[in-house]
């Protein structure tokens, strides 16, 4: 049996109203890999309806590692990493196909992702362009051990290509608080590892920060409401990270 040409990775935790949609958006793949940390709901039927394959995790040792375990039973030459709530759209699955098909000169490419923020597509600001390596060639890439906000680590060329990401996220502000606390502490703990650390003033300095690149600089106001309402999440957001990074034990990410 011949090597598979493209595989597709996910990972998930209570995922069924978002699995599906996921995968039928790259049914082109030669195999889709669901690896679950212990859902609740129906996430792994839904899946395997689809065909995907579909393996347990007993723990949640954090985004990074338990990516690396579903890079681990990848078999395809370019393995495709994404989240339950993202879907490729015809041109970047026309995209995909292409480099997969000429096995593409760059050991990794970037894909532009779009995404919703309370039911808005936010096409300005900190969240867009938002440039994400998700497509790499599986013996020369794999993921930073990060708890939160990962990266695919590759060693070679990165190339770029067309078509969006879409990203189904954060649908209410309850859905983006709740996000904010679990990922502010995961990311606080990977700042601590690296030896950094925050205070009160370095939160105040760095989320007052944020807030003007992303709503003037990178103009967020063009988003209108909802635009000065995100700049301001990502400033929240900035001001208990720094926070959690000088009292640690406020930082217990799930």
């Amino acid at each position: 049996m011949s090597q598979p040409a493209l595989s597709v990775i996910v990972i998930t935790k209570n995922e069924a109203h978002d699995i599906e949609a996921c995968l039928a958006s790259v049914a082109f793949a030669d195999e889709r890999i669901v690896v679950d940390s212990g859902s609740t709901d129906d996430t792994r039927e839904r899946a395997e309806r689809l065909g995907a394959r579909v393996t347990m995790t007993p723990d949640w040792p954090g985004f990074g590692p338990q990516k690396n375990r579903a890079l681990a039973q990848a078999q395809g030459r370019w393995v495709l990493s994404l989240d339950a709530d993202e879907r490729v759209d015809a041109d970047l699955a026309a995209a995909i196909r292409a480099v997969v098909a000429a096995d593409g000169p760059s050991a990794g490419y970037a894909i532009d992702r779009l995404s919703s923020f309370c039911g808005q597509w936010m096409r300005h600001g900190d969240w867009y362009p938002d440039r994400v390596l998700r497509l790499f060639r599986r013996d020369r890439g794999r993921f930073s051990d990060d708890l939160v906000h990962e990266r695919v680590i590759v060693d070679g060329p990165v190339g770029r290509l067309p078509g969006l990401l879409r990203h189904h996220t954060m649908p209410s502000l309850a859905d983006a608080l709740d996000k904010m606390n679990r990922y502010t502490s995961g990311r606080a703990l990977d700042r601590r590892r690296v030896g950094q650390t925050g205070g009160l003033l370095s939160a105040l300095s760095h989320a007052t920060w944020a807030f003007c690149r992303g709503y003037f600089l990178r103009g967020g106001f063009l988003d209108g409401r909802l635009g000065f309402v995100l700049a301001l999440y990502v400033a929240e957001g900035t001001y208990y990270r720094y926070l959690k990074m000088a009292w640690p034990e406020s930082a217990r990410p799930d």
